[in-house]
């Protein structure tokens, strides 16, 4: 008798194409897990657990598994599990420096667009669900942190420095969960220094959004535990 599950025998045009809403529920509910921090560094994930967690087969597990693990989050072992990758102090170290250059980088790219341009992405950051993430769940939070910074490097034009920050998804996302932004008192100062960010660059001084963009990122480096500090920029 198969295990297979009527959700993922709908009728499709192939095998694939059957297993594929399995595999992204299964992705998601791994991954949402991941983000919210229900599942920390080193923690070993079940195939059997999670599929019976979902009421699914294994097969969409394991490739939602496999998706996890070429994104960076998780380390396949057969027939043990998959092992949630821990993040390295270096490894956060030089993502914040790079976070700080690209998106330093930006904010002086939007002021050679001028003072307009300046103030209309200041507006819209400061009505991003960042800024006011009240309502959001843990997860959401951490996609909408991540989204504003985004914002921040899009508005900028640079087709080059968007594709290298995009680049860096994945472990943004990763240090953001480390640093606990869910947290009540992480959040409340999150939310702040996103707002500063934003009001600086409304206002259009962006030597300001500088000082706020480094000492955002330098707050979440202490929060993740790392006694470096980032390199001043210069206004």
């Amino acid at each position: 008798m198969s295990n297979t599950t009527p959700s993922e025998t709908a009728p499709t045009t192939s095998g694939a194409r059957q297993r594929q809403p399995a595999t992204d529920r299964a992705y998601r509910h791994v991954k949402s897990k991941l983000l919210d921090g229900s599942h920390p560094d080193g923690h070993l994930l079940s195939e059997g657990e999670i599929a019976q967690t979902l009421g699914m087969s294994r097969t969409p597990v394991r490739e939602a598994f496999l998706r996890l693990q070429s994104e960076g989050f998780l380390r396949l072992y057969p027939k043990r599990g998959a092992m949630v990758v821990p993040i390295t102090p270096a490894e956060a170290h030089s993502l914040l420096e790079a976070r700080l250059a690209l998106e330093s980088f930006a904010i002086d790219k939007l002021a050679a667009l001028g003072e307009q341009h300046l103030a209309t992405v200041g507006r819209r950051l400061l009505d991003h669900p960042a800024c006011d993430p009240g309502e959001l769940t843990d997860a959401e939070m951490h996609e909408a942190d991540r989204d504003f910074h985004a914002q921040l490097v899009t508005a900028a034009d640079s087709p080059v420095v968007t594709d290298l920050y995009s680049a860096l998804r994945d472990r943004q996302l990763r240090i953001t969960v480390t640093a606990r932004t869910h947290e009540s008192s992480r959040r409340t100062t999150v939310t702040e220094q996103h707002n500063a960010l934003a009001a600086a660059l409304h206002a259009g001084d962006t030597a300001l959004a500088k000082r706020r963009l480094r000492e955002h990122l330098a707050h979440t480096m202490r929060a993740i535990g790392l006694s470096e500090d980032l390199p001043h920029v210069e206004p």
